[in-house]
């Protein structure tokens, strides 16, 4: 499988897509709305952070406790469910006078459950497309991410006007409805990847396996960690340009755009693993002009350049997908996507933070700094050097693994 063209002859793809854009322009246009919110009410950077990104900081907790069905759920109903739950949840937020107290627990309590979300969809994407053809479609469900983003923060600003943050949150409730229908009713009803019951004690067991190989764990902290710096970056757009943080937002997302293409559609396999060190640095680099205050222009330039090191996550997931057995494949994606959305939430508390007791300039070029030092950390256990045989792995552990609920 070459091109994008013929992801979309087969035909579950299809509805797979199109649910997972629909959600991706939900999300996009509450986080902006509740950003807006909140901070013309409070005036803090921290409260405007955290509203956009609670639901992210919160999936810690449902990494640790729910992620296990991931592959012991169907994967329809799953979807289906977790549409329909933050649909209710995005209605609830725009009422009139909903204390924001509530409001922070119904999205603590949103990102809790969805924490399983990344790893059903891509655990899905895996088994409609077979292994082969997962990063061609990552890397489409990632550009679709970025131009929903795009769509969604311009079509955001203009509804923000239109019809207040609290129409907008109306308008998001509408797509996650839509994304509900579009899985329940294109999918077909697969089995769960996995037996067995929905546990904490299966969660944990399984993150711990996911997590014993080294290999393994530097590929993980690889997709965390500088990637939620970063997102820590983003979370200052609202306070340090109010009225283009529309603008900004978009501009990461055509960034984030253009590196998936690159990436997922150009890039030759022998590339992939000489640059995805290059491209982390990528990521964090351009944000260290924040330091000096720059004008919009350079500013939205910086953003877009940086963006493109986002896709080095998509080399990462096909390393992943190498070191991880199959029937773990839904949990080890639901790891990484719970994982990073946790430190993009932690990214942006912390961000919000310093930004509080310095500025949202000062705190940018901060996180840029951190993100710097933990990709020149992480990078001597990236190396193919360091890795183990996919083939190799993935089988052995497979083999180890059918052993461990009698140990």
């Amino acid at each position: 499988m070459r091109t994008y063209r013929e992801l979309f002859r087969v035909p579950e793809f299809t509805p797979l897509f199109a649910a997972a854009c629909a959600g991706v322009a939900g999300r996009t246009l509450s986080g902006l709305a509740l950003g807006t919110l909140v901070y013309g009410e409070t005036g803090s950077p921290l409260s405007s952070a955290l509203a956009m990104f609670a639901p992210s900081l919160a999936q810690v907790l449902g990494a640790a406790t729910l992620l296990s069905a991931a592959d012991r759920l169907p994967p329809r109903a799953a979807l289906t469910g977790l549409a329909l739950l933050t649909c209710a949840a995005t209605a609830l937020l725009a009422l009139p006078g909903f204390p924001l107290w509530a409001a922070f627990a119904v999205l603590l309590s949103l990102g809790v459950v969805s924490a399983p979300a990344g790893g059903v969809r891509y655990g899905l994407l895996n088994e409609v497309l077979a292994q082969h053809g997962y990063l061609l479609g990552r890397s489409l469900l990632n550009m679709s991410t970025g131009l929903m983003q795009i769509a969604g923060y311009g079509t955001g600003a203009v509804l923000l006007v239109v019809l207040s943050p609290r129409g907008a949150l109306l308008v998001a409730a509408a797509l996650h409805l839509a994304a509900a229908l579009t899985a329940r009713y294109g999918l077909l009803c697969r089995p769960p990847r996995a037996s067995g019951r929905l546990s904490v004690a299966a969660t944990w067991r399984i993150n711990r396996l996911l997590w014993a190989s080294p290999p393994r764990r530097y590929v993980f902290l690889a997709l965390w960690v500088p990637n939620g710096l970063i997102v820590g970056c983003e979370s200052l757009f609202v306070p340090y340009a109010p009225r283009h943080a529309g603008l900004l937002f978009a501009c990461a997302a055509l960034g984030m755009l253009a590196g998936d293409v690159l990436t997922g559609r150009f890039l030759p396999p022998r590339w992939r693993a000489r640059l995805a060190a290059p491209m982390r640095l990528l990521l964090a680099v351009p944000y260290l002009l924040f330091a000096y205050g720059p004008p919009l222009p350079v500013a939205a330039a910086a953003v877009v350049l940086a963006s493109v090191g986002y896709a080095a996550s998509l080399l990462l997931q096909e390393r992943l997908l190498a070191l991880t057995p199959e029937r773990r494949t839904g949990q080890a994606l639901g790891l990484h996507s719970s994982g990073t959305t946790a430190v993009q939430g932690a990214g942006a508390a912390l961000a919000g933070g310093v930004a509080q007791y310095t500025s949202p300039t000062a705190a940018m070029a901060v996180m840029a700094v951190l993100s710097v030092a933990v990709t020149l950390v992480l990078a001597p256990g990236l190396r193919p050097a360091a890795g183990v045989p996919a083939g190799g792995a993935a089988g052995a552990e497979a083999a180890g693994e059918q052993d461990a609920p009698a140990r």
